[in-house]
């Protein structure tokens, strides 16, 4: 009973699609990088908002993790049921991480667009990788045609969907900044509002990126062994800073140690770490389902 009485009143004061869709695109217009952290769950997801972050961003490994699968195993069903549940369960703009749109056709990335706006998410990232290890990138031409038509199906919806383009060159082990260039200025030609490439590490790499670009650049943080901060990736121009997964697997490395001490100690000192009840309260509610 509670809990339909806390959903209707959420909807009753909830953000519309649109306000968030415009107050996501100030963001980026802004002068200073913005964090748009990778909740995996409604829970995180109202944690980071309750911390104050302006935007959310889904992550694939994080909601496989929370299903127990691989990265990109998810199906699309899944999915968007997720994002609606991230979406709905906020007041924050949200952009969703949509792999390669579900499947190689333009067609069919088209139809993922149309698909993650009405689940209430107001922007989406395309990626260029196919999933197949014999052939891992899309060609050049065809993962811009591909941005073209989520893109032209952006453009029709209702209200301002931000749609990013990522390169996935470094994330399967092309490294090639020339050809990740290349194919960022094919996709900002072809009309990404936001250009990505994950793996960037080194501020040499990524200022090099953001000049060659006229459209917002988002950069991966949280990776292993990239040292850059929120402040340096500023001063070099970025102005969307995401952290993919890093918080999801934060917290299961957090619960992988607390377990592994019950089970080869049968001790719980893990819980000096843990959040108190109270804290989960004051986050959540003192009200009881």
């Amino acid at each position: 009973m509670f809990l339909e009485r806390e959903r209707s009143m959420r909807q009753s004061n909830s953000v519309s699609q649109v306000a968030k869709a415009e107050a996501f695109r100030r963001l980026h217009a802004g002068k200073e990088a913005f964090v748009v952290p990778n909740p995996w769950d409604l829970g995180t997801a109202r944690l980071l908002e309750k911390l104050g972050f302006n935007a959310l961003a889904t992550t694939s490994l994080g909601l496989a993790c929370s299903h127990g699968l691989q990265d990109n195993l998810v199906p699309q069903n899944i999915v968007l049921q997720h994002l609606a549940e991230i979406a709905k369960g906020t007041q924050l703009p949200v952009t969703a991480d949509l792999g390669n749109g579900f499947g190689d056709s333009p067609e069919t990335v088209s139809r993922t667009i149309v698909l993650a706006a009405a689940a209430g998410v107001v922007g989406g990232s395309i990626e260029d990788s196919t999933g197949r290890d014999e052939e891992p990138i899309y060609p050049v031409d065809f993962a811009a045609e591909r941005i073209h038509a989520a893109a032209v199906t952006a453009r029709d919806l209702s209200f301002p969907f931000t749609l990013t383009a990522r390169a996935e060159n470094y994330m399967v082990g092309r490294i090639n900044l020339a050809d990740t260039i290349r194919r960022l200025q094919a996709y900002q030609e072809a009309g990404a509002d936001v250009l990505y490439a994950p793996g960037l590490r080194s501020s040499e790499e990524i200022g090099e990126v953001v000049r060659s670009l006229n459209r917002p650049v988002n950069v991966l943080i949280g990776l292993e062994g990239a040292t850059l901060s929120v402040k340096d990736l500023d001063a070099l121009g970025v102005r969307r800073i995401s952290v993919g997964g890093s918080l999801a697997k934060a917290a299961m490395g957090e619960f992988l140690r607390a377990a592994t001490e019950l089970r080869d100690h049968g001790t719980t000192t893990y819980q000096m770490r843990a959040v108190t009840s109270e804290q989960i309260k004051d986050f959540f509610g003192k009200e009881d389902p």
